[in-house]
């Protein structure tokens, strides 16, 4: 597990340790992390810490040594930093998304899934065209992995509600300050979902992964007005303050930040599944058989580009209640 000690990396390796695997890796490069995680689980023989960076390839090499699944969540994600750091997130989610493909390969891993983002559809920002390259990586690598056996995936999905680093996370901290809550557009709409909802999705398209898909999950729409309003109403009560207290201020939008969001391209829906709870986009170049024929009875969507604010919103009961399931998982 790269990216291990994140959010989605963290609650991965939760599920996993439930469903009794025999040795679980967490791989990163941040020890603190990975200090506070070992402690919370506490010392146990089906768990392995191990400090490394995506970037360092025979690190990876050693790492993935009888390994048969590799869920790969490492990444830089905030998209202002990306914009002033562009090669950095290049050499972190290209190279080295590549770098992890090497190792399965190598090592003859049976799966490897790809944690990528909304922004990866139609990007503009660097974040989002590095994590599309990271994407098409994962599909190049199923046709010319020649006699090994690992299978290639992707999972795309939208905002994880009270992840690290999430607008959610930010408007938390301000509300724990007093104030103000900074809000761009509060007509933004965006995707969401809960931690847990995001990685029993991940696990899924895991087993069902037949070779270079891009997973798309059905995630439910809010608006940024709701998801403020129900942050500083569940944070502030949380803190001891009076919700009518917190006041927002209005800020420009960020370099790169999008008005709504875009889980799928209307060029990507042309050759998507519709699989119940997930879309499953199939390769843009040829497609092995056995891919074409585990999707031969899905059925196609509707032509077009699934986008947030094409997707009514749910309704504000709805976003409270799942903003406090967030914060109750988060903290």
């Amino acid at each position: 597990m790269t990216g291990g000690s994140g959010t989605i990396g963290a609650a991965l390796v939760d599920e996993l340790l439930r469903a009794d695997a025999a040795v679980v890796r967490v791989f990163g490069r941040d020890e603190s992390k990975q200090f506070h995680q070992r402690h919370r689980l506490g010392s146990r023989s089906d768990l392995r810490f191990l400090i490394g960076d995506v970037r360092d390839r025979n690190r990876l090499l050693r790492a993935t040594e009888d390994v048969d699944i590799v869920f790969h969540c490492a990444a830089l994600k905030h998209v202002e930093s990306g914009e002033y750091n562009p090669f950095e997130v290049t050499q972190t989610n290209v190279e080295g998304t590549q770098n992890v493909i090497d190792a399965c390969l190598a090592n003859d891993v049976e799966t490897m899934v790809l944690t990528s983002s909304d922004k990866a559809a139609n990007p503009t920002s660097v974040m989002g065209a590095s994590k599309l390259l990271g994407e098409k990586l994962m599909t190049a690598a199923t046709n010319y992995r020649g006699a090994h056996r690992t299978t290639f995936a992707t999972v795309r999905f939208g905002n994880v509600l009270g992840s690290r680093g999430s607008a959610l996370d930010l408007f938390a901290r301000q509300v724990e300050a007093g104030g103000p809550v900074t809000v761009t557009d509060p007509a933004m709409t965006r995707f969401v979902m809960t931690t847990p909802r995001a990685v029993d999705l991940a696990l899924q398209a895991a087993f069902l992964a037949r070779g270079g898909e891009v997973f798309v999950f059905k995630m439910p729409v809010a608006t940024l007005a709701d998801l403020v309003r129900a942050t500083i109403e569940v944070v502030a009560r949380q803190v001891g303050r009076d919700p009518a207290s917190i006041v927002t201020r209005s800020i420009d939008v960020r370099p790169g930040e999008k008005p709504y969001e875009e889980l799928m391209t209307a060029e990507e829906s042309t050759r998507a599944r519709d699989i119940g709870a997930m879309y499953a986009v199939l390769p843009a170049i040829e497609s092995h058989q056995d891919v074409l024929d585990a999707y031969r009875d899905a059925p196609r969507p509707e032509i077009g580009a699934y986008r947030s604010d094409a997707v009514a919103p749910i309704g504000y009961e709805e976003v409270l209640g799942l903003v406090t399931q967030a914060f109750a998982e988060s903290r």
